[in-house]
Formats: C-alpha cells, structure tokens, sequence
C-alpha cells in the first residue's frame, strides 16, 4: 500500500481536478513521475481500449527511465495483481482489459509520425523541461480519443529551469508562449509543486543533504524545486554568489571597519498590503580586508512606523555606524521615520544620478572579483540580483532587496567606482567645510 505526504496527497487531489492541463513541478526524486504514472494505470484500467501515451524528448531516456523503471516499480507497488503485456517493437504496454500504455520519444521524425498517428485519452510529456513547446504543441493536439468514463487529460511535469520556460509562462503567467498573450481559458491550466523534503520518507538523509549542499543555481532547481530568473547578459549569477559565499565567523566584529543598514523604501501601507513592494532593508559590512559583506535581510512589508523599527533594530544589533537611503524617492521621510523611532540613529541620505542598471553594474563587478560575500542564503535578494541584466531589471515588481544591497555596497566601497552616488560625498564635504 503506498501512502503520500501531505505535499504530495495536495497534488494528487489536484490531478483529479477538473482542468484539462496539469504541470507537476519541483525537485529532484519528488515522486512526480511516480504519482503521474500511476495515474495514467488507474485510468488506462478504467477505461477498456484506451491509449495513453508517455512521451519524453529522447526515446531512449524514456524506455530506461518509464519502462524500465517507473511503470514496473507502479505496478509493483500499486497494482500488485494486474499483468502488463510488452510489445516491444510497437513501443506500448498492454493491459487486460485492452487499453494500451505508449512510451515514446519525439526526437526521431519517423517515431514521432508513428506515435501522433494515434489519439490518446491521456498524453503525459515527462521531463518537459527538455521539450521544446512546438513539440509540446504538437503532441497536445493527439489528446483527442473519446473515451466513456475518463476525461482526456494532459500531464507535465518537470525540474524547474528558467521563468522564460514555456511551462512557467503557460501553467505560472497563465500566457500563450508564442504570443504571449493572457490564456483564453486559463481554468483549463493547473499548477503544483512538490520538492524533495515531501518524498522523505523513501529518500535517505544524506541524498537529501546532498541536494541541499548543491551550487545555488542547481540547488534552486533540483531540491527548492524553483523556477529561477534567466537574464541574457545577467549582471549576476547563482554560480559567482555561491561562490564567494562565507560563513558569519569570517569577518568578527572586531574585524568590521565599516556596518551600514540600507534602506529602499516603498509604499506599503502595512504587513496586509500585499499588492505592494516590500522595503528593502539589508545590512552590510566592511572588514578590515577591504572586502564587504551581507550580513543580514530584514526586508519586510510594513507601515512606517513597523520598518523604522525593524530598521533601528538591525542597527543597533549589528553595531551599525548608519543607516542609509536613497534621497531622491522619500529620503526625507526615511530620516523623519528613522529618527522617530530611535533620535540618535544617524541616517545618511545619497543622491541617485543614473539608474538602476548603472548603478548595479559597477557592485556586480566586485562581486566577480571576488569582493563581496554572502553570509548565508538570501533567497530574495539574490534572485533579484541575478535578474539585472545591462538594459535593466528584468524580475517581477521592483528589486527592493537588491536596491538596498546596492545602496550599501556602494557606500561602503566608497562611491568611486561610478554609480552616481558620489555627489553625497562631495555634499557631505562641502557641507562640512561650510560648517
């Protein structure tokens, strides 16, 4: 008798949903492919004489991994007492009652034309992440046997890749991929994921702890089980964050020269105000190696008076010499909300001069040369990071981490390196020399 996770019975009960489209998305080893399969069986049993057609991008990935592997290990478990007959030639599996299990792949023009030859009453596209959407297209149209007593239903699922990938812009954005215009019936379109942790119980500890300890970028896909934002020409990337990353005891505060707490300001109204863009509050040092690190997240989505004193918080926590924020959007109300809650924080106000991507592109380059260290995962921050490209920001809503982490970088590298926030140094020296 198999038993599922609450995060896999959650999927379960959404592939008996009514949608004619279900995306299984998430990590590695979920059990995905698993619960699509066995599926597929309980359908194949309860309609006599149906096809149903699992399809991967390679033929024989599909055979070693479905036919070898899954199917067997689903009957086993599953449906202990139910013989399937191979016809090995024909690509299918056969059961008692006359329905058929096709597994295929659409890497070879012959077997393709043999396979869409067919109608099916499901069509399951295993591994999607390597099917390009004109194949995905195509075998969709093959969803079209009638059969008494089942819907036709179509399955994906995959490892998350990039937000670009059709399966996020179809299943996630609810968008056609080649217009890119809103789906007409985007109800039709059903989404869940599933990672790892929820497949536990038949993983072993150190298989987990081995997804866990993977580069960033493998580590999102294969055990977060997230789609990741792909930028051409990408400021950032998961592999240089990673990289460079340290452990908190690698620069003490004795060895801190300089601690600065950076805000980037929105304009939410409270905690419930989820329309809105958090504010971006980091905290970042300087150690006495001339390198500069981020030390703390405390962005939120808060009133005012709420993020002012998270904000005082960090400061007097992490011994902060200032905070920091840009002047040009709400800097005075920054200083005026800072010094309301705490009168003896010093706030520094800096003055933008060129955009985002200006700005950003400078504090990249220390991060390429090795300058600049994550103390631990900043999932937010460094997802918007790496969704900066030259031509601008190309993530989701604003980068309101990724704004204040510039702020602070900046300041703390000491504003040479042309991001245009020099002039507050300048101001700040003239205003001094006038004193």
């Amino acid at each position: 008798m198999v038993s599922f996770s609450p995060g896999q019975e959650a999927a379960r009960r959404l592939m008996e949903g009514p949608q004619r489209y279900t995306c299984l998305a998430g990590g590695t080893r979920s059990g995905k492919t698993f619960m699509i399969v066995r599926a597929i069986v309980e359908r194949a049993m309860a309609a006599d004489d149906s096809r149903h057609a699992i399809l991967r991008f390679h033929a024989n990935a599909a055979r070693a991994s479905i036919a070898l592997d899954t199917l067997p290990t689903v009957m086993r478990l599953c449906f202990p007492g139910v013989k399937l007959k191979e016809s090995r030639q024909d690509g299918y599996f056969q059961l008692p009652n006359g329905s058929r299990i096709l597994i295929g792949g659409l890497d070879d023009k012959d077997r393709v034309e043999k396979i869409l030859g067919l109608e099916y009453a499901t069509i399951f596209l295993n591994e999607a992440s390597q099917i390009p959407y004109s194949s995905a297209l195509v075998a969709f149209t093959r969803l079209a046997q009638v059969v008494p007593g089942i819907p036709q239903r179509a399955y994906v699922d995959l490892n998350p890749t990039s937000k670009l990938h059709w399966t996020n812009i179809l299943f996630g954005d609810k968008r056609d991929p080649v217009s890119m215009q809103p789906l007409p019936d985007p109800d039709v379109y059903a989404r869940a994921f599933i990672n790892p942790e929820d497949n536990a119980a038949n993983l072993s500890v150190a298989f987990l702890e081995s997804l866990a300890n993977l580069p960033e970028r493998q580590r999102k896909r294969f055990f977060e089980g997230v789609y990741v934002d792909a930028v051409d020409d990408a400021l950032w990337s998961y592999d240089i964050i990673e990289k460079n990353r340290r452990p908190p005891a690698d620069i003490p505060v004795e060895r801190r020269t300089a601690v600065v707490v950076a805000l980037d300001p929105s304009g939410a109204a409270g905690q419930d105000d989820l329309g809105s863009d958090e504010i971006g509050i980091i905290v970042a040092a300087r150690g006495e190696d001339g390198d500069c690190y981020i030390i703390a997240d405390r962005s939120c989505r808060d009133s005012p008076a709420g993020w002012g004193r998270r904000a005082v918080t960090a400061y007097h926590e992490y011994r902060a010499d200032c905070v920091i924020a840009e002047s040009n959007f709400g800097g005075e109300m920054v200083r005026a909300t800072i010094q309301a809650a705490d009168r003896n924080v010093p706030v520094r106000l800096v003055v933008a001069s060129r955009g985002k991507a200006v700005r950003a592109e400078p504090v990249s380059v220390r991060y390429a040369l090795g300058q600049v260290h994550h103390v631990q995962r900043f999932a937010k921050l460094e997802d918007q990071l790496c969704a900066f490209s030259a031509s601008g920001y190309a993530g989701q809503g604003s980068p309101d981490h990724a704004d204040a982490a510039i702020w602070a970088l900046t300041y703390l590298f000491g504003g040479d390196d042309g991001t245009g926030i020099i002039e507050f140094y300048r101001r700040e020296a003239h205003d001094k020399s006038n004193a």
